[in-house]
């Protein structure tokens, strides 16, 4: 026996594509809002969905914007995005079989339906594909979200959402999802404010400057310049022509460099230190340098000051002129994993002149294993991006240019490599531009901006424009979610995540702790003594 349908609640009025009006009575939307199912209450109101059918096909859109009819008062005129098409189920007149795009456009005149919980159900149900359930999708109480993990990995992933809105907790959320999932994956996440650390702590290794020990060799030229030459203008080409040299000269010393028929400034061999000041010095006593004793002077006396400062002992110490390359690669992007999928890198101790030269290093590391392990059994990586408006910036000019490129190489060619990017900012207007389009699943927390705004609405679907409109209205922890991850486009009460698996970036709450006092002394001594030290 087939079910009666529901009541409905209006008419197709204009078809245009993807964007269409429908005509809704607005008595019918008065009696449905006091209906006991969430879904069939919210019915006719921006950001719902409808259903209508065609055939034997029931067709599902999203509502965009509402307008009262200037001739009939009870009547309201909707803008409406097509979401996808699903079949109807012979005994209960359900949709069954969902999938997106839409086939078959139904002719004006139409009759519109509210969707109700069951069809939801249908709707969002994970299909077959490996997936990761992280929420509820609104205005449901039960119905599961699902993220395709495969999907949203292969093509990207970007997080975006102002300060206060649950951002980093919904990394984690994801991240531990993903690793419950894999427990073998291999993720790397750069981690700018220490925060990841303690939600890791059990699966996950956390590096900082204490245990990080990134070999200075495995620079290449560029990420070189960076660090040592200090000059502008035309006097760092000068420079950068010197530094090129020597630094050929430096590893060339290597017993390595005998077995390797083409050797260039960027191939990772191990050289000392010692070695590229001594050819420096070398270089600048011959008559018949094409240049003054100031260039090489000034390279000197960097390279001198990096190897003595103590700051930057986790990556210029004497130690680390071993040739460790094999033993670090394995320990930061975890291979094996050993049950601990996820190395969480902390940068926030670093010296802030570094930080974009040791995550361009670490960046390029990726790519570069990627390319050159084409042959072997495939390890996909994933790198994650906390703050990435700082290493993609928009601007061209000024430091940092070397995790920029590598990055936005990443963005665009990472996916055929099995390189996966994961980009988490408060600033997408400030990321370079093109690489948020690169991300093929856009995650969108509450955006105060307006420029954000803009930019995120320009990255996403075209049928996604009905859910942009509610990115300013999103409550802490909730999310719009488009793109390759999902099955259609998808408003998400995020999950709770259980206190232990929480990063360490609740706000302080001042009124509470500053009607505490006591022990000042002791906090201002240990403070100025890890201050001085420059340790933690």
């Amino acid at each position: 026996m087939t079910a009666t349908l529901p009541t409905g609640i209006g008419e197709v009025f204009q078809i245009a594509g993807s964007s269409s009006k429908v005509l809704m009575d607005a008595a019918s939307l008065h009696a449905l809002a006091q209906d006991s199912d969430p879904c069939i209450a919210m019915a006719g109101q921006v950001g719902s969905q409808l259903k209508m059918r065609v055939g034997a096909t029931w067709l599902i859109a999203s509502v965009r914007s509402m307008a009262l009819d200037r001739q009939n008062s009870g009547l309201i005129i909707a803008d409406i995005d097509f979401l996808g098409e699903g079949d109807q189920e012979q005994a209960t007149g359900r949709i069954c079989r969902f999938r997106r795009g839409v086939t078959h456009y139904p002719p004006p005149g139409t009759e519109i339906f509210p969707l109700c919980s069951e069809d939801m159900r249908q709707i969002y149900a994970a299909d077959d594909r490996p997936h990761v359930q992280i929420g509820t999708v609104f205005p449901t109480a039960d119905t599961r979200a699902a993220l395709y993990v495969d999907a949203m990995l292969g093509k990207h992933f970007a997080l975006l959402g102002s300060t206060g809105t649950g951002k980093s907790t919904s990394a984690a959320l994801i991240l531990h999802r993903i690793c419950d999932l894999s427990p073998e994956g291999h993720i790397v996440m750069i981690d700018p404010h220490g925060e990841y650390g303690a939600a890791f702590a059990d699966n996950g290794a956390v590096f900082d400057i204490g245990n990080l020990a990134l070999p200075y060799w495995l620079m290449n030229f560029e990420e070189h310049c960076e660090v040592f030459v200090t000059s502008s203008g035309s006097d760092r080409t000068v420079d950068c022509d010197i530094l090129a040299k020597c630094l050929l000269a430096a590893r060339q010393k290597n017993r390595l460099a005998e077995n390797l028929g083409r050797l260039t400034v960027d191939s990772p061999i191990p050289y000392l230190l010692s070695d590229l000041t001594n050819i420096l010095q070398n270089e600048m006593g011959k008559l018949d340098k094409g240049t003054g004793a100031l260039p090489y002077m000034r390279l000197k006396t960097k390279i001198d000051e990096m190897k003595t400062d103590p700051r930057y002992s986790f990556m210029f110490s004497g130690m680390l002129v071993a040739d460790t390359m094999q033993d670090f690669i394995a320990k930061i992007f975890r291979m094996p994993s050993n049950g601990k999928p996820i190395s969480i890198i902390d940068v926030s101790a670093m010296p802030s002149d570094i930080t974009s030269t040791v995550v361009s290093v670490l960046s390029r590391l990726v790519f570069d294993y990627a390319i050159w392990a084409r042959d072997e059994p495939q390890r996909p990586l994933l790198l994650v991006c906390e703050e990435a408006h700082r290493y993609i910036p928009s601007s061209t000019t000024g430091n940092g240019q070397a995790v920029r490129r590598i990055l936005e190489r990443i963005a665009k060619e990472g996916r055929k490599y099995g390189v996966s990017l994961g980009l988490i900012t408060q600033r997408p207007s400030d990321l370079a531009e093109g690489v948020l389009s690169q991300c093929g699943t856009i995650i969108s927390m509450r955006l105060n901006n307006d420029r954000d705004q803009a930019f995120v609405k320009a990255a996403m679907p075209e049928g996604a424009r009905g859910f942009l409109d509610s990115i300013p209205a999103l409550r802490n922890r909730e999310a719009i979610i488009c793109g390759e991850g999902v099955a259609v486009p998808i408003r998400v009460a995020l999950d709770n995540l259980e206190e232990e698996r929480r990063p360490a970036s609740g706000d302080p709450s001042f009124t509470q702790q500053w009607r505490q006092t006591g022990g000042e002394a002791d906090i201002l001594d240990r403070t100025i003594t890890r201050w001085r030290s420059q340790g933690r």
